[in-house]
């Protein structure tokens, strides 16, 4: 029940029913992975059953496939959904010019194809996400489990030469075993601090052989809808050059709020 939700989560919940006022009758949407996302995929599936909504899902990974099949949100693959309305996902940070670090869940590179996809992408997140300069947050790299020492190496050495402060990186672990992404790859993770020059950041790691993909998304956001702990939602248009203000009524809802694992 809301009455229980904590101000984390009742933040994430404003943001995430305030965004799927985006999607339309008709649409295809691509539907984001984490925590935030996952309260996203619960109120489309609310509109799905209760207001008759219409609209095909692409998730970006397993688990939020899984989930929308339980709130009732049909999911096709990208290929058949060829192109989309819009994306709305999470993020674990943004700047000013809503560049992100994603990945933090580790599905980074489905969540960047589906989201290059798409006329418009969505961040749905709290304050505790906005930063100045992106970096704080571990940057992930995808990168195939072949060589992969190698690859963190070259990496590692790349940075040297990168406007960073950090530059040490470490294996995403699964318990005692390597992280594997649905892409049967591992991810490293990359404790820059800070990063000075996101877009050469992005471009020189990606030409190193063995990464597939790096959680650095420069100019691909569009909107991002930041909930509060009280209710209330910012949403900031980079397009437009608009910030709004709203107050989201948060209903005690058992349908919603039921425990549907994340």
């Amino acid at each position: 029940m809301t009455s229980n939700l904590s101000p984390i989560d009742k933040a994430k919940y404003v943001a995430a029913k305030r965004a799927v006022d985006y999607v339309e009758d008709g649409m295809k949407v691509g539907l984001g992975t984490g925590s935030t996302a996952a309260w996203m995929v619960k109120c489309l599936g609310e509109l799905v059953r209760d207001d008759g909504l219409n609209v095909t899902g692409v998730a970006t990974s397993r688990r939020t496939a899984e989930l929308a099949a339980q709130v009732g949100v049909p999911i096709v693959s990208l290929d058949e959904a060829k192109w989309l309305d819009l994306t709305i996902d999470g993020a674990d940070e943004y700047d000013a010019n809503l560049n992100l670090i994603k990945g933090g869940g580790g599905a980074l590179l489905q969540e960047k194809i589906v989201a290059t996809a798409s006329d418009q992408m969505i961040v749905i997140a709290d304050l505790s996400k906005q930063v100045d300069t992106l970096g704080a947050f571990p940057m992930p790299i995808e990168v195939i489990p072949f060589g992969w020492q190698t690859t963190k190496a070259l990496v590692e050495e790349t940075l040297v030469n990168l406007d960073v402060l950090g530059r040490s990186s470490s294996l995403r672990m699964n318990n005692d075993t390597p992280f594997v992404t649905d892409e049967g790859n591992f991810i490293l993770d990359l404790h820059l601090r800070r990063i000075g020059n996101a877009r050469q950041l992005s471009l020189v790691v990606n030409q190193i052989p063995g990464v597939v993909e790096n959680g650095l998304f420069i100019d691909i956001c569009d909107v991002v809808v930041i909930g509060n702990g009280d209710g209330s939602v910012e949403v900031r248009d980079i397009n437009n050059g608009t910030v709004e203000h709203e107050q989201i009524d948060v209903l005690e809802n058992d349908n919603l709020f039921v425990d549907i694992a994340d």
